[in-house]
């Protein structure tokens, strides 16, 4: 379904496309990686939508065509399948670049480590190459699983991390921290404008469910929707803060429109933290579902606790999340269930 057919996709766009500050990108070309990725793809509706020139990036080992396919026939729209690995996309000069392109699910870059560790090296480095070519400014997708496990909570943007470099989510973690470092060297070296946003856990409509690719709340909705088991890894006390996906995509748009943001590094994600067992409640109850709450072995190196202080955020940027997790999940869980029915 595209946004024009999805009511749900297409009121959420309509919400960030009249949101202020993008006018200020109107008319540029911007360089999107991961661009057929879950948080890509809503990049790439919003920019295009807002009238930018969208340049998206992907070689479809985690992004799909359908979450883009729709806009193959705008004008201000064009789709390259490349590894941002590979150093050769061309000639073309950018007024902005935006690095979403990596592994995100934990299933899944564990199973694909060198992978995940060569999209945010190599692939950071021919980004940083491509804005330093440009002279724009480079927004780069970090994550809060930077932080590893954390003692602070909420955790604030000046803490260092308690990260396993040798443990089995160390390929995504100390991934994104080299990317971060060389980013920051960029912008000591040679100026350039580099913009680093901290992503916490986002949801919502384009989640993918299968196999390695699925994460906790697509997983949790597509087994509530067919009455099978809803697993919880440990006792599930464990806890999580979910940002819905227009909350995230704003704030990640205001990153890249702020100047004050040259060189700075920023949170973006929900303040309300919730346990993992609450959280397959919650989407229990919203599914309506029969399934029945069951428990696996902890995986290794699971942080304990993941909620952002989002204080500099609200400084910055003048951002904070609008959407309740309450109604967030109901309208996922509602996308999720048109999308099962047309699949």
């Amino acid at each position: 379904m595209t946004p024009l057919s999805d009511p749900i996709i297409g009121s959420d766009l309509d919400s960030l496309v009249k949101r202020p500050g993008l006018e200020r990108l109107k008319d540029e070309k911007i360089m999107i990686t991961g661009g057929a990725g879950f948080l890509g793809s809503w990049l790439c509706d919003t920019l295009v939508s807002s009238g930018c020139i969208v340049h998206c990036v992907d070689n479809l080992s985690t992004g799909v065509l359908r979450n883009i396919e729709h806009l193959s026939d705008r004008g201000n729209f064009a789709f390259q399948n490349h590894d941002v690995t590979e150093p050769n996309l061309g000639d073309e000069r950018y007024d902005l670049v935006a690095h979403f392109a990596s592994h995100a699910s934990p299933e899944e870059y564990q199973q694909r480590p060198i992978e995940t560790l060569a999209v945010n090296s190599e692939g950071t480095r021919n980004m940083l190459e491509l804005a330093r070519k440009s002279d724009a400014p480079l927004v780069y997708a970090s994550t809060s699983e930077v932080y590893g496990n954390p003692e602070i909570i909420p955790t604030p943007e000046s803490y260092w991390g308690n990260v396993n470099p040798i443990g089995l989510r160390s390929c995504y973690d100390e991934g994104k921290r080299f990317g971060e470092a060389l980013c920051m060297a960029y912008y000591r070296v040679y100026g350039l404008d580099v913009r680093i946003v901290r992503i916490f856990n986002t949801y919502g409509p384009r989640l993918r469910p299968d196999g390695l690719y699925g994460r906790v709340v697509s997983k949790f909705i597509e087994q509530a929707l067919m009455n099978t088991e809803i697993t919880v890894y440990g006792e599930g006390n464990q806890t999580r803060s979910f940002c819905y996906v227009t909350d995230t995509v704003a704030g990640v748009l205001r990153a890249a429109t702020r100047q004050e943001m040259k060189g700075e590094v920023v949170n973006i994600g929900s303040p309300q933290e919730i346990t993992i067992l609450q959280l397959a409640e919650k989407i229990k109850a919203t599914a309506r579902s029969k399934s029945k709450i069951t428990f696996r072995p902890l995986q290794p190196d699971d942080p304990q606790r993941r909620c952002p202080n989002i204080s500099k955020a609200k400084r910055i940027l003048g951002w904070s999340p609008n959407v309740g997790l309450e109604d967030g999940l109901g309208k996922t869980v509602e996308w999720f269930a048109k999308d099962k029915r047309g699949r």
